[in-house]
């Protein structure tokens, strides 16, 4: 069924709007980030609860970033072949149960278990939440203001993250920060449920070695760079993780070519846009999942404040995500969708170095909402137009495909970024179980910069008129 057939269907049966139904497929993302806003902030209450290290915390947050990225793909693929709208409640129903399981844990073990189940849970459903926003907007144009409407539903959840995060971990514990995303998703299943006509699967089959390669490949990086923090990139279980991690890497690409129904097909990434879109998501990945790993704890142990003051004080870069993501598929149709994303990264480049070299040393400055205000804008527009690149062109069949791909390369760069900045965060500080954070810092501007230079080689090879982003 292409892209357009879906979307007709979906405007059939009851006629209930077409925003109704975002709206439903927008708690998804809604959720995530949620959870995800508030668990970092309780970050150091859990770390304090249950007695963890640095390199522990790191695990947790990890397990649950590995388990995302690596089922990400499947996920896609199980949206194109079974159906958006089963494969979404699923996703769903598997995600909030962990979520519940994660409230009740009394051990890092439990809560790394529930973790791994939070992350299958959302790699089920986020690719098929946004395959579906694809067949209710059919056009590029469409999905690029598509894209700034999730992109802002993102900005939305991680502002209500960072205000209920502080709030309900300094009232009621960290375990509240699990409970509460529940009644959210319950909510949303019931939307689409009731919005979305279920629309039948195209037929095929599953790459479950793709799948089992590429989720070893991603596990054996992170885990490798989490090992780096504690024994030293010379140890034997860091060598082991990483050789595990890119052998199992290699071999997926290998499984792919070979491949008759490939997780992956190796066809997409003739694509420029493409290409550019996954390795930019990577990059921004690993800064957006590091900042919100390190910049609690940094507010908390550092500054000093508490974890409703470090959340009261996010709330700008959240609102800063909000007003780029609207703006981003306006600047896109202006100056071209190539050339809007380099202006997004700079913008977020210029924040993560006004934040490592920020001289606040306690508290609150006026400084500090300088670079938060920066580094939210920049991420607002960044994301929001890498992913509209990533997405916009989907044929028929592809939309499961590219959405769990750039899904996929986002948490990727969320996991290993992660893991490779704490080991070098955590080693640089010398004294175990500390943190450096102005390397951690300068860390996240290093791979912006790196994702900048990209974004503007591409944008030189195409020189697109402004016109043909916003009606192409």
């Amino acid at each position: 069924m292409s892209d357009n057939t879906a979307a007709t269907t979906v405007g059939a049966g009851p006629r209930i709007p077409r925003g109704v139904a975002m709206a439903g497929l927008a708690s998804a993302m809604f959720l995530v980030i949620l959870d995800a806003a508030m668990v970092n902030l309780a970050g150091s209450t859990i770390r304090e609860g249950l007695g963890l290290t640095a390199a522990e915390l790191t695990v947790v947050v990890d397990s649950y970033l590995v388990a995302f990225a690596g089922l990400l793909l499947l996920g896609g693929r199980l949206a194109d072949v079974l159906g958006g709208r089963k494969v979404f409640l699923t996703g769903m129903a598997v995600y909030l149960a962990a979520t519940a399981f994660c409230a009740l844990a009394t051990s890092s073990g439990m809560l790394v278990a529930g973790r791994i189940a939070q992350g299958i849970g959302a790699a089920i459903l986020m690719p098929a939440a946004l395959s579906l926003v694809l067949a209710l907007y059919s056009s590029p144009a469409e999905r690029t203001r598509a894209m700034g409407i999730w992109g802002a539903v993102a900005g939305t959840g991680s502002l209500l993250g960072v205000f209920l995060g502080g709030t309900l971990t300094q009232l009621l514990g960290w375990q509240s920060v699990f409970l509460t995303p529940v009644p959210f998703g319950v909510a949303g299943a019931i939307l689409v449920w009731r919005s979305v006509p279920a629309v039948p699967g195209r037929p095929g089959r599953f790459d479950a070695l793709g799948a089992i390669t590429i989720t070893l490949g991603i596990s054996g990086l992170a885990l490798g760079m989490v090992s780096a923090s504690d024994t030293g990139f010379g140890a034997p279980s860091t060598i082991v993780g990483l050789a595990v991690g890119l052998a199992s890497l290699v071999a997926f690409v290998l499984v792919e070519r070979r491949s008759t129904h490939p997780l992956v097909p190796l066809g997409v990434f003739r694509r420029t846009p493409v290409i550019t879109a996954n390795v930019v998501m990577l990059l921004t990945g690993g800064t957006l999942t590091s900042l919100f790993f390190f910049l609690p704890q940094y507010q908390q142990d550092v500054l000093g404040m508490t974890p409703l003051s470090a959340g009261m004080t996010q709330i700008p870069i959240a609102l800063m995500i909000i007003v780029g993501s609207v703006v981003a598929p306006l600047l896109a149709k202006r100056i071209g969708l190539p050339h809007a994303l380099p202006v997004g990264l700079a913008v977020l480049l210029a924040g993560f170095l006004w934040l490592a070299m920020d001289p606040t040393t306690s508290g609150f400055s006026v400084s500090l909402l300088a670079a938060f205000v920066l580094i939210g804008l920049g991420l607002g527009l960044g994301l929001v137009n890498a992913t509209a690149m990533g997405v916009r062109d989907s044929e028929a069949g592809e939309s499961g495909l590219l959405s769990g791909l750039v899904n996929a390369a986002q948490q990727l760069g969320g996991a290993v970024g992660l893991a490779a900045l704490a080991g070098i965060a955590i080693g640089a500080a010398g004294t175990h179980g500390d943190i450096s954070f102005t390397t951690a810092f300068f860390g996240e501007a290093a791979l912006v910069v790196i994702a900048l230079a990209l974004s503007l080689f591409s944008a030189a090879g195409k020189r697109q008129a402004p016109a043909v982003a916003g009606t192409h």
